[in-house]
């Protein structure tokens, strides 16, 4: 049964709309009734029209599993809901540092009599056999079970039983996904940094093959002194050698752990924090609990840092993208970092450089929507906050990028 109340515009009417199905053998026709009531409006409140509808009961659902939350819940969410509010679909990446934060919460729970050894042994193993899961493909991740850290305890519950429930003891989802993107970000950092390197690499041996190559040198576009080509190449490296000093000074701010913060406030239980920080290789716990999981900062921070570098290498491609034109002339692409046309065979067209110069696009867009998205959000934790994974799509445009700008 449903009732709709409407305004009506009389206010000594209330019109009552009734509908009932019949028979379930006769689906498509419906019985109506209309009544018009007399009703005096009460401090000239208008009188509502009610409409009333008595549907067949529903066909018995299928049992939904009962979420990690759902404790005080009565009803499903419905699938909608759960459409709109999963992050399965890009967290999922996060499975390697969960598994890492996972495996070391088990182990301190187990020194502080929180867990029997035996427990977490149990855990341990079901982890490994997770972890082996997905990275052989055969992991299935379910919607219905929102994200990273639930598609993994639940999965845990169901391979070794009761022992995998004890793992949520003195921990939140929120601490936890913050712990698993702290990770995620300092591992990204690393190969970033790495990149970094191998393109300077190639940029300084770039340089020691043309030795004493004099080429013009640019001010607005306009050739004004000359300079050796070797010069101009060097002035990419030191570019990218302050990028890496600032994701080093990155990932030292960022390299604290928010590993038992909890939802906001900490827990009463006796845990040693020290001990999962040490164990994850952070330089300690953070201090606060409510910064701990309410600040993207050190996400900001990194998207800072590779909008810059994309900026640099968006540079880098634009001037070999000019150089590779007829009117500059100073350069041929490789056959093996260039394109050609499907109408015009004489083309050669240097595509990867002018699609690094593209794609910083989407990096510096990163990080104005984390900004946007962060810039109202009172203390502590919201849900909006979940979003902030998806920025991670910057690590994915950065790496490719420095590979093709190497190769070119």
């Amino acid at each position: 049964m449903q009732s709709l109340l409407l305004s009506s515009s009389s206010p000594s009417i209330l019109t009552s709309l009734s509908l009932s199905k019949d028979t379930p053998t006769s689906p498509h026709r419906l019985s109506l009734s209309l009544s018009l009531i007399s009703s005096k409006s009460e401090r000239g409140r208008p009188a509502a029209v009610s409409c009333a509808m008595d549907q067949p009961p529903p066909a018995e659902e299928k049992k939904k599993e009962v979420k990690l939350w759902g404790g005080r819940f009565e009803e499903n969410v419905t699938d909608a809901v759960e459409r709109f509010t999963e992050s399965i679909s890009f967290d999922k990446q996060l499975y390697k540092q969960d598994i890492m934060g996972s495996r070391a919460h088990a182990s301190m729970l187990a020194h502080q009599g929180l867990m029997s050894d035996s427990d977490r042994d149990s855990i341990l193993r079901g982890l490994d056999e997770i972890e082996r899961q997905i990275e052989a493909g055969e992991f299935v991740w379910r919607t219905d079970r929102e994200d990273v850290h639930m598609n993994i305890e639940a999965a845990l519950t169901d391979l070794i039983g009761e022992p995998a429930k004890k793992l949520h003891t003195a921990r939140s989802r929120n601490d936890q996904v913050l712990t698993d993107f702290r990770l995620w970000c300092r591992d990204a950092i690393d190969s970033i940094l790495s990149r970094i390197k191998k393109l300077q690499v190639a940029l300084v041996t770039l340089a020691e093959k043309n030795e004493g190559l004099i080429v013009p040198g640019y001010t607005h576009l306009q050739r004004a002194q000359p300079v050796l080509l070797q010069h101009l190449l060097l002035a990419y490296v030191e570019q990218l050698e302050r990028d890496a000093g600032r994701l080093l000074d990155c990932r030292a701010r960022q390299n604290f752990c928010p590993l038992g913060a909890c939802a906001l406030a900490g827990t009463g239980l006796p845990i040693d924090r020290f001990m999962t920080s040490n164990a994850l290789g952070f330089t300690a716990p953070m201090r606060n609990s409510i910064d701990a999981v309410s600040d993207r900062d050190f996400v900001l921070e990194l998207l800072s840092a590779n909008s810059i570098i994309a900026i640099h290498l968006s540079r880098i491609g634009e001037e070999w993208v000019l150089w590779a034109s007829e009117e500059f002339g100073f350069l041929t692409p490789s056959d093996a970092v260039s394109t050609g046309s499907s109408i015009m065979p004489q083309k050669k067209n240097p595509d990867p450089m002018e699609l690094v110069r593209g794609k910083s696009a989407r990096v510096v867009g990163d990080l104005v929507s984390l900004l946007v998205l962060c810039k109202g959000l009172p203390h502590a934790y919201n849900r909006d906050l979940q979003l902030h994974i998806r920025f991670s799509e910057s690590r994915k445009t950065r790496n490719p990028y420095l590979t093709v700008s190497k190769r070119s």
